[in-house]
């Protein structure tokens, strides 16, 4: 069964306290969210006065690969696109939009949803965490609001915002829940949870800290050896 987690509380991944194992060879961490409702929200009156979702939003998330250190060894390399954009971070320990996968292929990210819309996971990252190297010790999962700010949009106009584990046969390990809080205004970045090694298994802990920019660069430089 999986557990429902509160910030800040931490899990084991392979073993929770109902005795349940999971196969870590290949773990999901899904992502989802909803838009509030305006003109009425959700619920029974809201399909009766029509509510009407908020313009699209696009949430991308994002996962750093940090070192015993704490932080991203290596922030990869520039490349030119075929539109002659140039784009940093190619190929490095930071998995997002721009690298979808990392050089190992043992994590990586499914796509981009660009809207929220439907059940379940909005936007996946895949790892094979007995699999990733042991340089690897631990893996911050973030969420931002593409153009956040220019757009006025931010994690208080998000409903049913949650990441999940679940494990190589489809069994949800852990889920961390949370809606629009009035501390989420003008919030447009997210770390949603990490996953790191303690005492020869992975450990999950729900985290929920808000950052106002809509750019996951702003955290990077916290990781970052330079900074």
């Amino acid at each position: 069964m999986a557990i429902s987690l509160v910030k800040g509380q931490t899990i084991d991944l392979r073993k929770n306290d109902s005795g349940d194992s999971f196969d870590l060879s290949t773990v999901t961490i899904g992502l989802g969210w909803d838009m509030k409702q305006k003109n009425g929200g959700g619920g029974f009156l809201g399909k009766l006065f029509g509510g009407q979702k908020e313009e699209e939003f696009d949430l991308d998330a994002v996962a750093f690969l940090l070192d015993s250190n704490g932080k991203v060894a290596n922030l990869g390399r520039s490349v030119t696109t075929t539109g002659g954009r140039t784009v940093g971070l190619y190929e490095g320990d930071v998995i997002f939009f721009n690298s979808m996968k990392h050089p190992s292929g043992h994590i990586w990210l499914t796509g981009d949803n660009r809207t929220g819309a439907g059940d379940g996971d909005d936007e996946q990252i895949i790892v094979k965490l007995n699999d990733l190297d042991a340089r690897y010790d631990r893996i911050l999962f973030l969420v931002t609001i593409y153009q956040g700010r220019q757009k006025n949009q931010h994690f208080g106009m998000v409903d049913n915002a949650f990441i999940r584990a679940v494990d190589k046969s489809g069994k949800e390990i852990a889920r961390f829940s949370l809606s629009g809080e009035a501390a989420f205004n003008n919030m447009s970045s997210m770390v949603f949870a990490e996953v790191y090694r303690k005492d020869g298994s992975w450990k999950f802990r729900a985290l929920g800290e808000p950052h106002p920019g809509d750019s996951f660069i702003e955290i990077l430089k916290k990781y970052a050896y330079n900074s």
